[in-house]
């Protein structure tokens, strides 16, 4: 039997000890390494190249679904299940669009997080049971996918990492450092972004990343 190799990553310490302590004791599992940020969270997984990524939905720097979207490019492999306190259907939608197959509501997880780690070890796919009505509603009722449709979709990966780390409060500067970029480059996307989300000041902008699950308020 394959040893299951699984990466947690959530921004709180005491998250991941409480993953690492429901996750660690089963058979043939192992905890190949734990990350803070989104951002690390990508660069663990290219390194270990984990079979499932337990991931937390609001991560700082890049948030789950980013991170999620980046991970399962570079790692087709790699199953990532992602813990959230929110069940919106539009959520549902964006993190299975992201690549992500598995969602589990944190308040399920002491029960579900083992059994949603088995499906996606043998890639299957996993969803809370509130999350598996919800897309079953969106199949039944296909039309409510256009009405509920992101407009997110619209802005380019590096776009949608500009945009949270704005929203987290950093600066130009800030983010051109964390990204290896000028401050130029930055503000030219930051204008695009503004253009193409039909935003006109920064509080607007920390608006839209609030109420779309970018950032956490």
């Amino acid at each position: 039997m394959k040893t299951v190799r699984i990466l947690i990553a959530d921004d709180h310490d005491i998250v991941r000890e409480g993953l690492r302590r429901l996750l660690q004791p089963q058979p043939g599992w192992t905890i190949c390494d734990e990350a803070a940020t989104g951002r690390e969270a990508v660069e663990k997984a290219c390194r270990h190249r984990p079979h499932v990524v337990v991931m937390d939905f609001s991560m700082p720097e890049l948030n789950g679904l980013e991170a999620t979207r980046q991970i399962r490019k570079a790692v087709p492999q790699a199953e990532v299940l992602i813990l959230t306190m929110h069940d919106s259907e539009q959520l549902a939608r964006e993190i299975l669009m992201a690549g992500a197959r598995g969602f589990v509501l944190k308040t399920h997880a002491k029960n579900q997080l083992v059994p949603a780690v088995t499906a996606l070890a043998k890639h299957k796919p996993y969803f809370d049971s509130g999350v598996s009505a919800m897309l079953l509603h969106t199949f039944l009722n296909p039309e409510s996918q256009l009405a509920g449709s992101a407009p997110t979709g619209r802005l380019t990966p590096r776009e949608r990492e500009i945009l949270q780390l704005i929203a987290e409060g950093r600066t130009n500067k800030e983010v051109a450092a964390r990204l290896a970029v000028s401050p130029k480059t930055v503000d030219a996307h930051r204008a695009n972004i503004m253009n193409k989300l039909d935003l006109h000041s920064a509080s607007q902008l920390v608006l839209y990343a609030v109420r779309n699950n970018i950032v956490q308020a």
